[in-house]
């Protein structure tokens, strides 16, 4: 179990560090944008090439932060129902979820898209627009995204199991999120503070 725990920590750390970076890419497509808008009013001169990058980045920062966002359970999920059942079956719920949807459709998306992004890079299409790009750098975005996010589906299944056998936190929980005691609890913290910090009404005066 240590083995898979640590093999857990080092996809977290992966994930960790390309999600922190991604963010670069939407601010390299934003400088983008605005400078072929500056250059299309002052110069009325813009190239597919500009518009093309744009979405090549866009590509590449989601992608690849696919993982970093299941590490720190940012994905939609619909926990009307999930977050009122015992922790076991929250558990079992997670663990069938990452093994039977997860998991497969990141290796169905592995099976079609590698092989296309192979025969793309052997054969340097180009975009069919005027001025376009070179289309491998944008379909490698594919394999590369889906592998992070099954590693990370891996890396959560792990920690899923090791809080099962008591080796290891809960992972339902959002990284800094607060447990319901803990929310209590600090709830009642700032009601009592709250009240210590009124004033004392004035004493009542004799009749």
């Amino acid at each position: 179990m240590q083995a898979l725990l640590s093999l857990s920590r080092a996809i977290d750390r992966l994930n960790t560090f390309i999600g922190k970076y991604a963010i670069w890419l939407i601010f390299g497509a934003t400088v983008i944008s605005a400078v072929n808008a500056v250059i299309r009013k002052i110069f009325n001169y813009s190239s597919n090439g500009f518009l093309e990058v744009q979405w090549y980045l866009f590509a590449w920062s989601f992608l690849i932060a696919a993982g970093y966002t299941l590490l720190k359970r940012e994905h939609v999920r619909i926990d009307v129902l999930n977050s009122h059942f015992p922790k076991k079956v929250q558990l079992a719920i997670e663990m069938f979820g990452l093994v039977f949807f997860l998991t497969p459709v990141c290796l169905m998306v592995l099976y079609y898209v590698t092989p296309l992004t192979l025969q793309m890079y052997q054969s340097g299409e180009m975009s069919n627009n005027p001025g376009g790009l070179i289309r491998w750098p944008v379909w490698l975005a594919l394999p590369v995204g889906f592998t992070l996010l099954l590693l990370q589906g891996w890396s959560e299944l792990i920690k899923c199991i090791a809080f099962a056998l008591g080796k290891g936190p809960d992972p339902t929980i959002k990284p800094n999120e607060k447990s319901d005691e803990e929310a209590l609890i600090e709830a009642l913290r700032q009601e009592t503070a709250a009240k210590a910090a009124q004033p004392a009404p004035p004493p009542a005066q004799a009749v």
